[in-house]
């Protein structure tokens, strides 16, 4: 008995590597901003929940790591959101959005390496990025300061303030979570969040709201 123990915990201990290495160790900083206040007061969510919040871009930086096997490491991938209604809905007691993207691979990728990172978002994303409609190869710029991160590519800015002073009138309060996997997400001001692309069927810009969630990322 204790042998078979033993035999089944080497067997264990071989696989599991190959099982937790499947998609790889990957990490990097993220950003995400959307058309709705995920900090405000009762007042304002009331306004905006069913009207507001449909759309999003969403932004991950690579500093490391691979996914399905393929390394990822400098690279960037970029996604902006369109949805049937408020992407956080069902965090309020709605149904889950139905979504569809327009994703933006950087150019210095490799054909699969763009493969990987459109995998890699869909994954981290819980599916929101999942109705892929038109993917770019783009050069993306994202930095990450003091103060502020960046994120820019063809049809897509987004600037976002991280020093935010919470309105704290109007019972203001947290309503929603990062729309991905995050760690150590912290609400920012959106100064500047604007698509223009034609793929989604639909442009916005929606600067100077507590809409924007960054962080980093580890999958």
């Amino acid at each position: 008995m204790t042998r078979l123990i033993l035999i089944f915990t080497l067997i264990s201990l071989a696989v599991s590597p190959l099982m937790a290495g499947d998609k790889g160790a990957i990490s990097g900083a993220y950003l995400e901003a959307r058309t709705a206040e995920v900090f405000a007061g009762g007042c304002v969510m009331n306004s905006e929940a069913g009207t507001a919040g449909r759309h999003a871009v969403l932004a991950w930086k690579i500093d490391q790591g691979s996914f399905n096997g393929i390394a990822l490491d400098g690279l960037s991938v970029v996604a902006a959101i369109a949805a049937d209604r408020n992407l956080g809905i069902n965090e309020i007691g709605g149904n889950h959005a139905q979504t569809k993207a327009a994703v933006y691979v950087d150019t210095q990728a490799t054909s699969a390496q763009q493969n990987a990172l459109i995998a890699m978002a869909t994954e981290l994303s819980g599916g929101i990025v999942g109705t892929v409609v038109k993917v770019t190869p783009a050069p993306i710029m994202f930095t990450d300061t003091a103060h502020r991160v960046r994120v820019s590519t063809s049809d897509i800015a987004l600037d976002v303030n991280k020093h935010l002073e919470h309105d704290l009138s109007c019972g203001g309060m947290q309503w929603f979570q990062p729309l991905s996997s995050v760690s150590q997400a912290t609400i920012g001001m959106a100064t500047s969040h604007m698509f223009t692309g034609s793929s989604l069927g639909t442009k916005w810009s929606d600067p100077d709201k507590r809409s924007a969630f960054f962080g980093t990322f580890s999958y």
